[in-house]
C-alpha cells in the first residue's frame, strides 16, 4: 500500500469558531482557490473538485451538517464556509501558491498540471519527485486562513467567470 503521509494542517477551526448562522463576510476566516482561467471548463471543473476534496478531508469542520428537505429527502452537508472561486493566469497562479506556503496559519492545496495528466495516482507521486518546483505548472491553488492574510494574497482578482 502507498505511503499514507499527510501534510501538517496549520488552520483549523475551533469549536466556537464553526457558526453556520452567520454571512460568510462575517467569518473571521476565508477560503479561496486561485484558478488558471484559461483552462478549458473541464479542466477547471475537476482543479476545483479535487483541491474542494482535499481541503474538506483536511480541515472536516468546514462541512456543515446535512438537512431535510420539505419533501423529506436528505442532503448531504455542504461547506457553510463559502469558498470563493477566483481566476487568474497561469503565472499569477504560481505566485499566489508560493507567498502563500511562506504565511504562517494558511492551509494551501495546489493542483499541479502533472496530477491531471497521470491516469495513476502513483504515477503522479513518481513524476512530482522527480520534478523540481520551479518545472511543476499549477492549475489552482486552494488557501483557508485568517481573512486577513487570505485578502492580502489574493488582491482584487476577479471571480473565474
Amino acid at each position: 500500500m502507498a505511503d499514507q503521509r499527510t501534510a501538517p494542517v496549520p488552520f483549523q477551526l475551533a469549536d466556537n469558531e464553526i457558526q453556520i448562522d452567520l454571512s460568510t463576510r462575517e467569518l473571521g476566516f476565508k477560503w479561496v482557490m486561485v484558478v488558471n482561467r484559461d483552462l478549458p471548463s473541464g479542466l477547471i471543473a475537476n482543479t476545483t473538485g479535487c483541491m474542494a476534496a482535499a481541503v474538506g478531508k483536511a480541515i472536516p469542520a468546514l462541512v456543515g451538517p446535512g438537512g431535510t428537505d420539505a419533501s423529506g429527502t436528505d442532503h448531504v452537508g455542504l461547506p457553510w464556509s463559502g469558498c470563493t472561486v477566483l481566476g487568474a493566469e497561469v503565472e499569477k497562479v504560481r505566485e499566489i501558491r508560493e507567498k502563500s506556503r511562506t504565511k504562517s496559519g494558511l492551509f494551501v492545496v495546489d493542483m499541479p498540471e502533472t496530477a491531471q495528466i497521470c491516469r495513476v495516482y502513483g504515477g503522479y507521486l513518481n513524476t512530482l519527485s522527480t520534478t523540481a518546483s520551479e518545472n511543476i505548472t499549477y492549475h489552482g491553488v486552494s488557501i483557508v486562513g485568517p481573512r486577513n492574510k487570505v485578502d492580502k494574497l489574493v488582491g482584487r482578482l476577479p471571480l473565474l467567470g
